[in-house]
């Protein structure tokens, strides 16, 4: 069965999925994204990923500001869709919205659920230590991430797994995942499952100053913050009023003072364990692996980072 769609999406994350509903057949009636932004030294306005994608296959693309007004809802439910995709948006879907589409409104949020809700599910769960997350496909409800779920798939997260890494499993299985759940739920071969009352977390958006290093953590907890926050937005430490930024590391079984080096070659102590630096970054320069860094800026033993 083919299906009228309108797909609403706009980071990377978002692109494999509408790449999927073409390839299964599916007509696009419109693509909705968050409009350009400034990008670059130039600050140059840059289309959001889903919408250079969209624009390319030839496919209309509308970026309003919001989707409360009665103009925006006339024109969306003027599409006459099966239903809507959604996928990272970045806008709140008002009731009128959510019920204009023939079968309603899809999502594929980025978690198993009702674990981790919100903005940000993939760095909270890395952040959190948990040994597995997924994606899962569900009919939209006006509440955050709340809605019956149609189905899921699950992913392991492996010791060093990085947020990159992380968001590429989780876009390519969430792709097939509600290509297939969509369909199956059109075809009545599926009925969404409320979300069960226990197990609820919320994934809240990252704040900028998260990525700020507490060398009284542990260093597994360290570890876990620089794999989730890495590129965006970041985790770094001071040195003499000086901001550098830290793009990877690695837990060692070794004891000091938090935020010491024990070391010549990048080792610090934290709160519990140490932390092996492997890769840095100053303002204005370009990212080096820890040898490479250290030639043109000693990190002597016992200098103390805050």
């Amino acid at each position: 069965m083919s299906l009228r769609l309108v797909f609403m999406g706009t980071p990377d994350f978002a692109v494999p999925v509408l790449r999927a509903f073409l390839e299964a057949g599916d007509t696009i009636a419109a693509v909705y994204s968050q409009p350009p932004r400034p990008a670059g030294r130039g600050h140059k306005l840059t289309p959001s990923p889903v919408q250079a994608f969209a624009e390319g296959r030839g496919l209309m693309v509308r970026h309003p500001v919001s989707l409360k007004n009665a103009e925006a809802q006339a024109e969306f439910a003027a599409l006459n869709a099966d239903a809507a995709i959604v996928v990272a948006y970045g806008l709140i879907l008002p009731k009128a919205v959510l019920e204009a589409p023939r079968l309603g409104c899809f999502n594929l949020h980025a978690s198993l659920l009702p674990r981790w809700r919100g903005a940000a599910p993939m760095q909270r769960a890395l952040l959190a230590g948990d040994a597995e997350t997924g994606v899962c496909a569900m009919k939209m409800d006006e509440g955050l991430d709340t809605g019956p779920v149609l189905d899921c798939e699950r992913v392991a997260i492996t010791p060093r797994m990085t947020i990159s890494e992380l968001h590429d499993e989780l876009s390519a299985k969430g792709a097939a995942l509600i290509v297939r759940a969509v369909h199956a739920y059109a075809e009545g071969r599926i009925a969404p499952r409320p979300q069960p009352a226990e197990g609820v977390t919320y994934a809240a958006k990252l704040g900028r100053d998260e990525g700020r290093i507490d060398w009284t953590r542990s260093a597994a907890e360290i570890d876990r913050m620089v794999r989730a926050l890495n590129p965006g937005p970041g985790t770094h430490f001071e040195l003499n009023g000086e901001r550098i930024k830290l793009l990877a590391a690695e837990p060692v079984d070794a004891r000091g003072a938090p935020g010491t080096l024990l070391d010549d070659a990048g080792l610090v102590a934290c709160g519990d364990g140490a932390l092996r630096l492997l890769k840095l970054q100053r303002a204005g320069k370009a990212a080096l692996d820890i040898d490479a860094f250290l030639r043109g800026f000693p990190l002597p033993k016992g200098t103390r980072l805050s």
